[in-house]
Order: C-alpha cells, then structure tokens, then sequence
C-alpha cells in the first residue's frame, strides 16, 4: 500500500505529529464514545398489551424460539440416554437432577461431561450452547434433527459429517470459532451487547430478551409505549409519523401492486419511498460482518455491517447461492428487488411463513393464467416441475438437514452450466441428464427468450480464468447501471491492480456512484495509484455518508498520515482512523480485528503497536496464518531477520502447509543470501497456492539465479496454463526465454502482453525492443 512515486515517499519528520495507537486505544477506553439510545427495551409482554394479534403470530414463531433456556418444554433432542459416535468420539446425551447433559470431547480431546446451557432454533434442526469459564458459550457440534421420523429426523447428527474433527480443528465445537458470543448472539436475541474483555478474554454478554422479539426489528419501543399510555386519545398517533418508534417499517408509500395492462407483468402504482424494512431484515439475513456496536435502526446495512460480494467460495459465476449466504445477497440481485418487491411481499413479518401455498403465492402478482400453465412450465399440473420455485428459486442444503431458496429468482439457465459449470434448476431434478440437453430443451421451449443473452456470470468467469479482455470486460460491467450494485462491486473486487492506470477515468466515475457497495469496491484501487491521485480521488470519501465505504477509505488511506500533509488533512486522517480503530473493538475477541490494527499501526509508523497488535492476535489465536506474516515483516523493516524468521518457523510448525509461510519464509532465506536453503520452501508454496500465481513467479526467479533457468521456465509455462494472462508471469516468460535466446518464444508472450495491456508502457516497451532484435 505505499506511493509508486519516488518524489513523494519522505516521510514526515516531525514525528510529535504521528497519531498514536496507544493513546487512541487508551481514549476510546475512557471515554463512553458510544451514543445509547434515548428509548429503552421495554419488552415484548408490553407490546403484546396493545398488539395482540400480532402477538399470537409471533409466539410459536422461528422467532420466538431462536434461543431458549434448556427445560423440558424447550429441548427436542433425545436426552434419555442416547449415544451417537461421529470422528471417533461417542457421545451421550443424559438427564440429570433436572438438567440436560452431553458427555463428550472437550477442549483437551478428553471426554467431560458438560450442562446444555440453551437451546438455539427449532426446525429443521436444534443446536445446543454450552457455556465455558469466563463466560464464552461454545454451541455444538452434534445436533439434533427435529424433522418427522418419515423425512429422516428424529436423531443426532453431526454438522460437519465429512471434515476431519477433533479438538485441534478450528471449526470443533471448543474452537473460538463455533464461540456464540461472536458468531451468533447478534442474531438470536434482542438487545445484546457483548460486553468483551481483552485483557481477561472474557465475555459478559446479555440481551434485553433472549429471543428475537418485537424489539429486535421495531427498535428500542419506550417512547412509543410512553405517547400509547399517555391519557390522551390517540396519542401515540400523533406529532409524527413513526408514532414514537425508532424506525416506521410500514408501508407507507401509498403504492401497491397491479397488473401492468399493455405488458401483463405485476408493477407497483408508486415507487418504493425507503429500503427500511429490506435494510432491517437484512442486518441478519445476510453474510456479512459487524463493523459498529450499536445498531441503528432505519440506517443503511453498510453502517453498521459489511456486506460479502460474490466471493467464488460463496456464490456461483451467476450468482446462486453456493455456500450459505442468508438470502439478502442473492435477492438484491433480482429483479424483483429493482421493482421495488420487499420480504413482506411474500412472508408475513409476525409468524415468518409465506403468506400463501405453492403457486399461490406468486399469483398474488403474476398472472396464473399466463404463468400457472402448462404453455409455462411444460410439466404435469401439480407436480414439482410445475411449481414456480422448483424454477425460479432451486434450493440448496446447509447444515446437512437445512433447505434454502435461492432469493435472486432467476430464470434457469442451462447453457450457462456447460460454459460456466453453475448449476441449473432442471439439473437438479432429471439427474439422470446433462446439461447440454437441459440447455437444448430450454432453447426448444422459448427460442426467442430475452433472458438467454450475455450474462455477468460470464464476465465473472472470465476474470477468474485470465482471459484476455477480462479487466476492459470487469470495468464495462462495474460502470453498467442496469446490472445489480452487488455484481457491479464483485466486478470491482476482481479487478486487477496492474490495469488500474488504464481505467482511472471509469474509476474515478464510479468512487462518487450512487451505490455504496460500487463506492467501497471502488476505493480499493485507489491503492495501486501514487499519492496524489489517491489525496485528490480518494479524500472525499472519508466523509461518505457509509460508514463501510469510509472505513475502506481510511484502511487504504492510512499510510498517508506519516507523509508530509496540511494540518486540517492530518486532522481529519487521524479523526478518520480513531472511527477505524473503534469499528475493529467491536470484534476485538477475534484474531482478524487486531490484524488491522497492526496494520493500520504499521501503516503510520508505529511499528511498537503493530507488534503488539500482532502478537495480541496470535495469543488469541496460534493457528492465525496472518499474524505470523505480518509479524515477521516488522521484523524485516527493523532489519532483525533473525527474530523474524524464528516466527515463521514457529508459524510452520502450527500449520506446516500453509504457502503464506513458506513463501514468506523462503523469501526471508533469498534476502540473508541463503539461496538454496530458500528454494525448497519457495517451490512447497507454489505447489500449494495455486489461486497465488505471484509465489510461482518468486520461485522460478529463484530457480533462475540459482542458474536452473530451463526449470524456472517450467515453472512459469505451468502457472501460466493455471491462470493465462497474468501480468508478471508474462513479463517473466518474455524476459527469460529473451535471455535464453528463444526469441521466437518471447516475442509470443510479449505479443500476449500487449493484447491484454495495450496501453501499459512498460508492456509496450518490453514489445518494440523485441521487435528491434532481428
């Protein structure tokens, strides 16, 4: 993250003026930064007084029961002496003087006997949470499957059947991993704080209600019971439109849905005047992280959580849902969602289930006579092919027993599966078929679709392969209005650093888009430009109106701090930085939070706290990859090699495999002139990254001064195979096989390098000179 530019890289020397670390902590720590809310939990028994029939909704609810004390009344499992044996442990779950008890592996691999705590859900599985000393509670790994007895339930069963488990792994049920407090306590219950120790790496969680009550969604309701109560008719109605209520979740547009009479399709009468409702359902509903304590209701999700792009390990290059993402990420990409369609549309808010069956419910707004046909949906009337989900919203298992719809409500497909390997929804019922032939079918049954076009998933999968128009291909799509924000801002997320300077111009439109996620995404490339672009480009963004794209900003803009800038910059940096540092305390129980704060340390200057920051991290965590690296590079910057390296050999001896610490270990060896003790290390990171084109670059340059030239050159025509189009590979290719004399070779990479980097200058440099040896 430093200046390209060598003019610009004096470091301020009045060091009086570097913001401390230290002392912000030490502030955030003393002052009650946190602004509470005036209104206070009052409780859903209140608001039942006056809301009753929504009251009977939600009793019974998902709810209503996300968590629970463990009694009689709550517990689904079978606590009668049974056993069940997964990862060679068997488990037994008893009763005993009232209380329900697991015997199982503990921390140490050892069995202990532990008191179920709480339940947590209801169907179609129950977890169980277990509370440890100062105050972590672990939830299990086993579970129970409360489904009938005839759908398969009815039993134990364990959450991950096929990864190797026992007490060292960090997803047992022990790890800091699977700790509540963190990963699921937001969630399931109302009102909760935290309330994490570092120095005691304690918890003193509590929550207004344990469960997810009216509050949860409605917000602190005090002033809003204090007008209902007032002796004064209709006074909680009056003076303002929200009724004392922290946020209006009504809808209060006036608009409804009809039927379009010149297209057949359903419309809304008005436009949607707020996202409140979508914007609160997704604070849960969705994969992202926490980055504010106090959640404020009627606010976008980016203030207070980060929303997760379309990661490959999380969805498919169209979009479907692959790992478990919580609905909101898919369903802001479909058209619905454009036209203004909300989660209450379709479920009701109070008891959570669909507002009708089956076809039903989508004939509240698309026609059933133009839809519900068999000219539609080419299956037999009242069969699985003819339901409108089994289409348009195919569902995945997670947690072996879970079943969840994919929310973008997309039409199926098929040609994409067998140019992109997505899956596709008639795939997934006729087994027994290709996808050629679903796709042959599909094409049969509407020749004319205007939904079988170009597709973002194909731009998406271009990157990932290295094609070569792949970055022009990214920043066409990032700049495509029409196309959903969360597919705009993957665009972003994949682009390449080294194609920066040849799209700022875009790049510049899109850091003042109307869409945050466009906005965070974009800020990220601002840090492989010099300085002056990322002050002129980039400074605005520290007062966006998110606060996910201004922390974004102030992580890429830190560095700046120990430059030499005007006071009122430098002011508003370092007030820029303490919003940072007290958005990481929110997750300050996990290894990732201290991380950044080492960063943001190292970034100004101040390696004493980068370090400390470091090593807070690996005391929480020994297996965190990342605090090995960065630790040792403090070490680099100091000039103490010696201390550095005997961290990353501590590094390997946790995770022996892991590339990020043989690459870095192996690099360490080649700067203390160790060439050949480098090279085993550099070649296992390789083998082992292969998503990590740069470690094959770095160990074929090792291989080449160590005078093994032919099998550097190996190296790179493999990993240029693996990901074609690769900047430095290609460099690398070109300059080699020019030294080795194989001209004919490099002046077919050069020729590679120009097609995907025609306006690079050094790309075109490397080309002519090429060109003039004859």
């Amino acid at each position: 993250m430093g200046c390209t530019n060598p003019a610009l890289t004096i470091f301020c020397q009045r060091v009086e003026k570097l913001i401390s670390i230290a002392l912000i902590a030490h502030l955030l720590l003393l002052c009650d930064v946190t602004v509470a809310n005036a209104e206070r939990y009052v409780g859903a028994s209140v608001c039942i007084e006056c809301h009753q029939s929504e009251g009977r909704a939600w009793k019974g609810s998902h709810h209503d029961l996300a968590m629970a004390e463990a009694t009689v009344e709550t517990v689904l499992g079978n606590f009668d002496d049974a056993e069940y044996t997964a990862h060679g442990v068997t488990s037994r779950f008893y009763r005993k003087d009232g209380l329900f008890f697991v015997r199982t592996d503990g921390p140490d691999g050892e069995l202990h006997d532990y008191p179920i705590r709480y339940t947590f859900g209801w169907y179609p599985l129950q977890q169980y949470l277990i509370e440890f000393p100062r105050g972590h509670v672990q939830s299990l790994g086993l579970a129970w499957d409360s489904r009938s007895l005839e759908d398969g339930g009815q039993r134990w069963f364990h959450l991950y059947p096929n990864e190797p488990m026992d007490a060292t792994h960090p997803l047992h049920w022990t790890a800091r991993d699977q700790t509540w407090n963190y990963q699921c306590a937001e969630c399931h219950s109302t009102g909760l704080r935290k309330n994490y120790d570092l120095t005691t790496d304690s918890y003193q969680t509590n929550f207004t209600e344990i469960n997810v009550a009216c509050e949860a969604c409605h917000g602190p309701g005090s002033a809003h019971v204090d007008r209902a109560r007032k002796d004064v008719p209709g006074s909680a109605k009056s003076g303002d439109d929200n009724m004392g209520l922290v946020v209006n979740l009504a809808d209060s547009d006036g608009g409804t849905w009809v039927i379009d009479a010149e297209t057949r399709k359903p419309r809304r009468t008005k436009p949607r005047n707020n996202a409140n409702l979508v914007e609160m359902c997704a604070r849960c509903h969705s994969r992202r992280g926490q980055i504010w304590a106090d959640y404020e209701y009627g606010k976008p999700l980016g203030n207070t959580h980060r929303l997760a792009l379309l990661d490959e390990q999380l969805y498919f290059f169209d979009g479907q849902i692959k790992d478990e993402v919580y609905v909101y990420g898919s369903f802001i990409q479909s058209r619905m969602f454009q036209q203004g369609v909300i989660c209450t549309d379709c479920h009701e808010p109070h008891n959570l289930q669909l507002r009708n069956e089956g076809n039903t419910l989508c004939s509240t707004c698309h026609l059933p006579g133009r839809y519900d046909t068999r000219e539609h949906h080419h299956h037999e009337p009242n069969t699985a092919g003819a339901d409108c989900t089994s289409c348009h919203m195919p569902q995945r298992t997670y947690m072996e027993v879970d079943e969840r719809a994919d929310h973008s409500l997309r039409v199926p497909r098929p040609d994409l599966s067998v140019t992109l390997g997505t899956p596709n929804a008639c795939n997934g019922c006729h087994l027994d078929k290709i996808a050629e032939w679903a796709a042959e079918i599909v094409a049969s049954w509407f020749p004319d679709s205007p939904y079988r076009g170009p597709h973002f998933g194909e731009t998406l999968h271009a990157a990932s392969i290295g094609a070569p128009d792949a970055a022009k291909d990214l920043m066409a799509l990032a700049a495509n209005h029409s196309q959903p924000a969360i597919v705009r801002a993957s665009a972003l997320e994949r682009f390449p650093e080294d194609s920066v300077a040849q799209q700022m111009f875009t790049i510049q439109r899109l850091l003042a888009d109307s869409e945050p996620l466009v906005r965070r995404a974009a800020v990220r490339l601002l840090a492989a430009t010099d300085l002056r672009t990322q002050i002129d480009k980039g400074w605005s963004l520290l007062n966006d109106p998110d606060r996910s794209v201004r922390l974004e900003t102030t992580q890429m803009m830190a560095h700046l701090l120990g430059r030499p800038l005007p006071e009122e910059y430098r002011q508003g940096l370092r007030q820029a930085i303490k919003q940072y540092l007290l958005s990481q305390q929110v997750n300050f129980d996990r290894p990732e939070a201290h991380l950044n704060q080492g960063n943001i340390a190292r970034a100004i200057g101040d390696r004493r706290e980068a370090e400390k920051a470091y090593r807070t991290a690996l005391e929480l965590d020994p297996s965190f990859v990342p605090g090995y690296v960065n630790l040792s590079e403090i070490f680099r910057e100091q000039d103490k090699d010696n201390q550095g390296e005997a961290i990353l050999r501590a590094g390997i001896e946790v995770a022996p495999e892991n590339e990020h610490l043989l690459h870095a270990l192996g690099l360490l060896l080649v700067r203390n002139k160790q060439l050949e003790a480098s090279l085993p290390y550099l070649r296992q990171a390789a083998e082992n990254a292969e998503d990590h084109p740069h470690y094959s670059y770095v160990y074929a340059l090792a291989l080449q001064n160590s005078g093994d030239t032919p099998k550097a050159l190996d190296v790179l025509g493999k990993v240029n195979s693996q990901n074609p189009g690769n900047r430095e590979i290609l460099i690398a290719l070109t300059s080699l096989n020019r030294e080795g004399g194989s001209l004919e070779q490099a002046k077919y990479y050069a020729g590679e390098l120009v097609k995907r980097f025609p306006r690079d200058t050094q790309v075109l440099k490397i080309y002519q000179d090429l060109l003039k040896i004859k």
